[in-house]
């Protein structure tokens, strides 16, 4: 007999603790519908099995957030009795938990009703809204049965907004959204009742409503202030889920740049190939990631015309794989106007000044400088870093981030050491912002001078014909001698070459695409090579780290990138009166600056 497959009647806990303690990996998440937590234990790719209260608690959360992607995806498939089923068991839970929020929250959190958090709630009763939202457009019977839910979500959001706003935190992604969360759970029941929506002073544009928060949080240069790719995603899908039945053509002016804004953003930090490079908090690789970003790419384009976003899909849907449900291609229809114009292609440099972010394209090579505000809770200590992609390749990526209950794994991955950016001493950076010094059509220099007491830094980073050109210059200002590295973070097999004369050779091995480096100095470094942890997908991918090290009062560390079959290979790199010189193949010769 098939084994029955039904929502789970616990309550969840918190999804950052389905995490290997031994590996840092998150679990498998087995079959989540199937109301049961895996047999013997949840289980790591590396073999272990890990039966405890706090992973247990996770993987309802995973179960609860399955069962009510999985009610809306039957809701825009037509299957009204299925949906119902799922939603009035939903109901009936929902009312026995009513009551004190869940009370094994930690006190940090803003405790929610079915899990530790109310951002979690939230997430959930977005989906089990727009599931009911869809039964309502298709006249499907016994919604009114909802409506008691429906309002329960409702006032859940408003009361956990509260919260917030007492507190003054206005740009907190949580409100993204138990805003959409309420706005859902309020045009739900409008359209149950068939009478119009009558809460667009509460939760769009009252004081605290979308708007309001959406000007907080957003900068003009289109970031989520946190300046994390993935939380920034997280608030823009959040916004447009909320948005639904909305005219892009009609929101407020600054909003609608705001959203175009964001939008524009990832769109410019994706490859051509479609990666998004996981800047600060968030997962550098993860399948329940790549449905979100399916998600965000089907709203996105709705809301403005933008072809890059094609391939951010494209990517996404690769990664998925085999968990692809499909939902992305159910939500046409989402908003009530055309999108908003079609964005341009982004130039050779973009630079976001408020974040502090900078990507560079030169033939084949995809670069991103970080340089910004550290970035709250959500920041890493990696001023400076520069992290490097081809077109799929992720040959130097921004390492991202394990689940959060994992704290010996979860500094490493926030730390300096993991990130392609400099050591002073061999100590952390302190947490800090860099900014911006000089930018032109090429090229782009950034500065960082609170990460060590007493030492400047100054990156310059310029595309070439057919290269990418670095040059990190770090400068003790005091005098003192200090044991000064610049860090190489491949997230793929590296070889290091060093040769009796001229630069020490790179080379970096990606998905079908090959890096070639040239690395020279202006002072005696040894480019210690030794194995360090791969990106957070998996900490124990090995990985070759290299640090050229040298102790002194100045650092010059000059380094030449070129994609391989990209134009005119590189022969010689030189440090010159005249800058940095790149002998080409065909006999001609580029000159760059240095930047310091």
């Amino acid at each position: 007999m098939a084994p029955v497959r039904r929502i789970p009647r616990e309550r969840g806990g918190w999804w950052h603790a389905y995490v290997c303690p031994a590996h840092g990996l998150e679990l498998d998440h087995g079959d989540p519908l199937s109301g049961v937590f895996p047999e013997g234990g949840a289980l790591c790719a590396r073999g272990c099995r890990v039966d405890t209260p706090e992973v247990r608690g996770a993987w309802t959360v995973l179960a609860h957030q399955a069962w009510a992607r999985h009610a809306r995806l039957l809701a825009l498939r037509g299957d009204t009795a299925g949906t119902l089923g799922i939603l009035s068991a939903y109901a009936d839970l929902y009312r026995e938990l009513a009551g004190d929020g869940h009370d094994g929250a930690q006190p940090w959190m803003l405790r929610g009703r079915l899990f530790h958090q109310a951002l979690t709630d939230a997430i959930w009763a977005v989906n089990v809204a727009d599931a009911v939202a869809t039964l309502a457009e298709h006249d499907a019977p016994r919604t009114a049965e909802l409506l008691p839910l429906l309002a329960e979500l409702e006032r859940a959001a408003l009361d956990a907004r509260d919260v917030l706003v007492e507190r003054g935190d206005l740009a907190s992604n949580y409100l993204t959204w138990l805003t959409a969360a309420g706005t859902g759970a309020g045009r739900a029941a409008a359209l149950v009742r068939g009478t119009p929506w009558d809460g667009a002073k509460e939760w769009l544009d009252g004081p605290h409503g979308l708007y309001a928060h959406l000007r907080a949080c957003v900068g003009d240069d289109g970031w989520q202030w946190e300046g994390s790719t993935y939380y920034h995603g997280f608030v823009l899908r959040a916004a447009l889920l909320a948005l639904r039945g909305s005219d892009p053509a009609a929101l407020p002016a600054d909003v609608a740049a705001r959203l175009t804004g964001m939008v524009d953003a990832l769109a410019v930090l994706a490859t051509d190939g479609g990666v998004l490079p996981a800047l600060n908090d968030g997962p550098y690789r993860r399948t329940p990631l790549a449905l979100e970003w399916l998600e965000l790419a089907a709203l996105a384009q709705q809301f403005v015309e933008s072809p890059r976003w094609a391939e951010v899909a494209a990517r996404a849907r690769t990664e998925a794989g085999a968990a692809d449900d499909g939902l992305d291609r159910e939500l046409s229809g989402w908003f009530a106007g055309p999108p908003l114009p079609e964005r341009s292609a982004p130039a050779p440099v973009s630079v976001f000044e408020e974040a502090g972010y900078a990507v560079v394209r030169a033939a084949g090579t995809h670069a991103v400088l970080s340089f910004g505000p550290h970035g709250g809770s959500h920041g890493h200590r990696d001023k400076l870093a520069l992290s490097l992609y081809g077109r799929l390749a992720c040959w130097q990526p921004d390492p991202g981030q394990v689940p959060y209950a994992h704290a010996e794994f979860r500094d490493h991955y926030a730390s300096t050491a993991a990130h392609p950016a400099f050591l002073v001493d061999g100590a952390e950076q302190a947490e800090c912002a860099g900014r911006l010094l000089a930018r032109d059509a090429l090229s782009v220099t950034a500065e960082a001078s609170a990460a060590y007491e007493g030492v400047r830094a100054v990156r310059r980073v310029e595309a070439g014909r057919c290269h990418l050109v670095d040059v990190l210059t770090l400068t003790v200002e005091d005098g003192r001698e200090r044991r000064l590295a610049a860090l190489l973070r491949p997230g793929v097999a590296l070889d290091v070459q060093v040769q009796p004369r001229g630069p020490v050779r790179t080379t970096w091995y990606g998905e079908s695409e090959v890096l070639h480096g040239w690395h020279l100095a202006s002072e005696p470094v040894r480019p210690v090579t030794r194995p360090g942890p791969g990106p957070a997908d998996d900490p124990h991918l090995t990985r070759a780290w290299v640090d050229f090290t040298a102790h002194g009062e100045r650092l010059v560390l000059v380094s030449v990138y070129q994609a391989a079959s990209h134009g005119p290979a590189v022969t010689d790199v030189r440090i010159t009166d005249e800058g940095v010189v790149v002998e080409l193949a065909d006999g001609t010769r580029g000159v760059h600056g240095t930047g310091a």
